[in-house]
């Protein structure tokens, strides 16, 4: 999927407005210089009809090679008499001639049918702030977790630790087709930032992410159950099941519904059998999860999923509790 058609769509129309006002820029600069200055205009024109000339000496079966000399000494004259000309109104090449700034495709995505890095590099740029608006994805990095909140207790400690390295592991091997992941323990420790820490890899790998929590994405599967139209982006069960990476977080959390928890059911089950991975982050325990949604669901889920266990207290408590400290 990587990182979807409006993505795709709207990156290719960020690159071909770049393309539009370089081009418009340097025509507009043109013609203001043509204006002050007649014979430049003439000037082109005697270079286009100097450089068609080539054709016509092979067609006319005279002496080519002298030809085809002569013209490009013609062609150097107009060159360096047109950059005099410019250089007399205080102009150069680079004011009258598009300035893309991809300098390979063109500001047109695509060198010899192939993507140019420059429409790869926008649509991962788009990707990570459409994910970014949903999420502080800036601020949840891997390098910017900290173990200090755990140091309480060594065992908690240790555990965290096995943690951030299995995360960051898993992050840094992530592909298409890796496993999935239950995070799961109490309020505020860690989960959602170490998840989004691997959206962040994901998104620099070029894959296609969708995170959520469990509620947001209960609400829209429950909407879209009875509109009469189809959402402008897809149905919201299609794209949680075919992104590259879903994030499901706070599992648990949402309203209960039967339609929701076959829903999503459904969505776990069809991700797993396409080998996509899936992190689901969750308070509730194995047995818990059996008991909200069905024995099966939860089957899944300890089955096919790789389980951390994050120990601790609330990071977001503790931070509060030293903030307080410092302003009293």
């Amino acid at each position: 999927m990587g990182y979807g058609v409006k993505i795709y769509q709207a990156a290719c129309k960020e690159l071909e407005d770049r393309r539009r006002r370089a081009e418009e820029k340097a025509a507009a600069c043109r013609e203001r210089f043509f204006e002050d200055c007649p014979r430049a205009a003439q000037i082109r024109e005697e270079m286009a009809r100097n450089a068609s000339g080539a054709a016509r000496a092979v067609l006319s079966g005279g002496d080519v090679r002298q030809e085809l000399t002569r013209m490009k000494e013609r062609g150097m004259a107009l060159r360096e008499e047109y950059n005099g000309l410019l250089a007399q109104n205080g102009l150069s090449q680079e004011d009258v001639t598009p300035q893309y700034q991809c300098s390979n495709c063109r500001d047109s995505g695509f060198v010899d049918g192939r993507m140019c890095q420059c429409l790869k590099s926008l649509q991962r740029r788009m990707a990570y702030e459409r994910l970014s608006m949903d999420a502080p994805l800036e601020s949840c990095t891997f390098e910017s977790f900290s173990l200090e909140y755990y140091q309480e207790d060594e065992r908690v400690y240790r555990q965290m630790e096995k943690v951030f390295r299995a995360c960051q592991s898993y992050g840094e091997k992530l592909r298409p087709d890796s496993p999935s992941m239950l995070f799961r323990g109490g309020t505020g420790l860690g989960k959602t930032h170490l998840s989004l820490a691997i959206a962040g890899k994901a998104i620099e790998k070029g894959m296609g992410v969708i995170y959520g929590s469990a509620q947001s994405f209960a609400v829209a599967l429950e909407k879209e159950r009875f509109d009469r139209e189809p959402p402008e982006e897809g149905d919201t069960n299609t794209q949680l099941t075919e992104c590259d990476l879903l994030i499901l977080d706070d599992l648990g959390t949402e309203f209960p519904s039967a339609y929701v928890n076959a829903a999503l059911y459904n969505i776990i089950n069809s991700r797993m059998l396409a080998e996509r991975p899936t992190i689901i982050s969750t308070n509730l325990t194995l047995k818990e999860l059996e008991s909200r949604y069905s024995e099966r669901f939860a089957s899944r889920i300890a089955g096919y999923y790789g389980k951390l266990e994050f120990l601790g207290n609330d990071v977001r408590v503790q931070k509060r509790l030293q903030k307080s400290r410092k302003h009293p």
